[in-house]
C-alpha cells in the first residue's frame, strides 16, 4: 500500500505505525482462519465476512438456525482479538436497564445514602445480542445509542463504552411466532447481515468427529484492542477510484423503487430499497476485503462480493415478490447482472 515518505521524525514513526498495520492486515487472514477453526469446521464464507465487519469497524448481524455455532463464532472472534466479551440472551422480558445498567440505592458510609449506578453488559468491548428478535422494542432501542455513538445514557448520565466497541447479533429466521422483527432504523445500524446455512456432509461429519471425540484446543489471541483500532484507521485509507465508489453507490441505487434507473422488476418486487448507509459500507467493506487479499486497492469485484452482506437487510420487498417466489438474495443478484460498471 503506497504510503507518503515521511519528512519528520513524528511522521516517521508514523509511516512505521501504519507500514506494521498493513503488514498485520496482509497476514491475519490465514492467522485468525486457523485459530478460528479449531472450535468452527467450515463456514469461511460466513468467518471472513464477519472479520470484514469487525475490521472495517462496524456491527454483524448473522441469520441462521439453531445450532450451527453462530454464538461460538462471535466468542472465538473475541478471543482472537483479546476482546472482553459479554452475552446477553434476549427473552420478551428483558428490561433496558438490564442492557445498560441501573441505579441502585447504597449506603455511603456515613449514616446517609446515595445512587450509585452499576454497569450493565453493554460496558464491554464485544456484545454477542444473541436472538435480538425476541425482544421487544423498547429494549432493542436500548442499543441504538450504543451502536451508533458508542456510550449509554442512563438517569441523565452519559457514559462512554470503552474502544473498539462492537455488537454482534443473531436471529433465528425458523420460529418467527413471538418475536418482534427490527425496526429498519436498527437494521440499518448493522454493517452486515450474515446468513449461515447448513454444513455438507463432509463438515458435518467433521463436526460430529470433533465435537464428539476431545475438547477443542484453546484459541490463542493473536491480536488486541489496540491493534484492531489501528486497523480501522488503515482501512479508512486505502484508495478507491471514482468509478468504484460510483458502482457502489449505483448498484444501492437500483434497489431504491420508482427512481431514476431503477430496474423494471425492482419497481414491481421492492417496497423500499437500500440507504446510504449502504454505499458507504459497499466501499469500506471493499476497502477491507482488498486488504485482506493483500491488495491497496479495490477492485469492482470487492464491490460485487459485499453487496449480499451489505444489503439483503437494507431491502424489503413487497407481497408479489413473495407471491412469486422472490427473495432479497436472488433480487440482489439480478441487481449486480444489471447494472454495469
Amino acid at each position: 500500500m503506497p504510503i507518503a515518505v515521511p519528512d519528520t521524525e513524528s511522521e516517521a514513526d508514523a509511516y512505521v505505525l501504519e507500514r506494521d498495520t498493513v503488514e498485520l492486515l496482509h497476514t491475519a487472514h490465514e492467522r485468525i482462519l486457523k485459530e478460528v477453526s479449531k472450535v468452527i469446521v467450515g463456514q469461511k464464507e460466513v468467518v471472513e465476512q464477519m472479520l470484514i465487519a469487525l475490521l472495517a469497524g462496524g456491527h454483524g448481524l448473522i441469520t441462521g438456525a439453531p445450532g450451527l455455532a453462530k454464538t461460538l463464532l462471535i466468542k472465538s472472534l473475541a478471543q482472537v482479538f483479546s476482546l472482553s466479551f459479554q452475552r446477553i440472551q434476549f427473552t420478551p422480558d428483558l428490561m433496558p436497564s438490564d442492557i445498560t445498567g441501573t441505579e441502585i440505592l447504597e449506603d455511603t458510609g456515613e449514616g446517609g445514602r446515595d445512587l450509585v449506578f452499576h454497569k450493565g453488559p453493554i460496558f464491554a468491548n464485544m456484545i454477542l445480542a444473541d436472538e435480538i428478535n425476541r425482544t421487544p422494542p423498547k429494549t432493542q432501542a436500548a442499543l441504538l445509542e450504543a451502536m451508533q455513538e458508542h456510550q449509554v445514557t442512563v438517569a441523565g448520565q452519559t457514559f462512554t463504552l470503552e474502544e473498539p466497541f462492537f455488537v454482534l447479533a443473531t436471529q433465528n429466521p425458523i420460529e418467527m411466532e413471538g418475536t418482534y422483527p427490527l425496526p429498519e432504523a436498527q437494521l440499518d445500524r448493522f454493517m452486515l447481515n450474515v446468513v449461515i446455512d447448513y454444513l455438507a456432509e463432509d463438515e458435518e461429519v467433521a463436526v460430529v468427529m470433533q465435537t464428539t471425540s476431545k475438547k477443542s484446543d484453546p484459541i490463542q489471541p493473536l491480536f488486541s484492542g489496540e491493534d484492531l483500532m489501528r486497523c480501522h484507521d488503515v482501512v479508512r485509507r486505502v484508495p478507491v477510484a471514482d468509478e468504484v465508489a460510483r458502482y457502489a453507490v449505483r448498484l444501492a441505487s437500483a434497489t431504491r423503487p420508482h427512481r431514476a434507473g431503477a430496474p423494471d422488476f425492482v419497481n414491481v418486487w421492492v417496497n423500499w430499497g437500500a440507504g446510504t448507509r449502504a454505499s458507504q459500507y459497499l466501499v469500506l467493506g471493499g476497502k477491507t476485503r482488498a486488504l485482506l487479499q493483500g491488495r491497496a486497492h479495490v477492485t469492482f469485484d470487492d464491490i460485487r462480493a459485499m453487496a449480499r452482506p451489505v444489503m439483503r437487510h437494507r431491502i424489503q420487498l413487497n407481497y408479489r415478490a413473495e407471491a412469486e417466489g422472490m427473495t432479497v438474495d436472488k433480487l440482489i443478484a439480478k441487481v449486480v447482472e444489471t447494472v454495469k460498471q
